[in-house]
C-alpha cells in the first residue's frame, strides 16, 4: 500500500471478546498476537457476531502497561459467552487510516503526523480508545488493517 490516506469518521462499537494486560512496551506485539490467536479459536461461541472475519482490537495504555482486546462486533450485548467481556464504545470521532499488518508501523506514523498537521489531538477520555481492525483472510500473509485514533480539536 503505497499511499496511506486518512479520513475522519464517527463510529460506535458494540464488542464481545477477551483481553490481556501486559507490560508496555516490552511485551508487545507478542501479547497482542497471543490474545488474538486464542480468541480466534473461540469466535464461533459468539452467536450474534456481525462479521467473524473482522477482528476488532481496542486498547488502553500508559507508559507502563497496556490492556489489549480481541473482539468481534455484535448486534447487541445480550449474549456474552462465559469468560468474555461485552462492552460499548460510544459514538466517537476518529481519524482512520488503512494499512496492512506488514506496514502497520508506517500507518501509525502517518496517522500521528496527519493528526498533528491538521491541528487535532488525541482524545484521551474515559470512553474512547484507539482501535485496530484486522480483516482476516485464511492463509494470507498480508491482511488489511484499519487504525482508528480518537481525535478532538486542539483547544485554542
Amino acid at each position: 500500500m503505497a499511499d496511506l490516506r486518512v479520513e475522519i469518521l464517527e463510529r460506535e462499537f458494540l464488542l464481545v471478546g477477551e483481553s490481556i494486560t501486559a507490560n508496555f512496551p516490552e511485551s508487545f506485539p507478542e501479547a497482542a498476537i497471543k490474545v488474538q490467536q486464542g480468541f480466534e479459536r473461540k469466535m464461533d461461541s459468539i452467536p450474534n457476531a456481525v462479521d467473524r472475519k473482522v477482528l476488532i482490537s481496542p486498547y488502553m495504555r500508559n507508559e507502563l502497561m497496556v490492556t489489549y482486546f480481541a473482539c468481534l462486533e455484535v448486534i447487541d450485548l445480550t449474549q456474552i459467552p462465559d469468560g468474555m467481556s461485552g462492552f460499548r464504545i460510544p459514538l466517537t470521532k476518529y481519524a482512520k487510516i488503512t494499512c496492512t499488518n506488514r506496514n502497520i508501523d508506517k500507518g501509525y506514523s502517518q496517522l500521528y503526523d496527519w493528526i498533528k498537521e491538521n491541528s487535532l489531538e488525541l482524545n484521551r477520555c474515559e470512553s474512547s480508545s484507539p482501535i485496530e481492525i484486522f480483516h482476516l483472510e485464511a492463509s494470507a500473509l498480508e491482511e488489511r488493517v484499519e487504525i482508528f485514533m480518537p481525535i478532538k480539536s486542539i483547544e485554542q
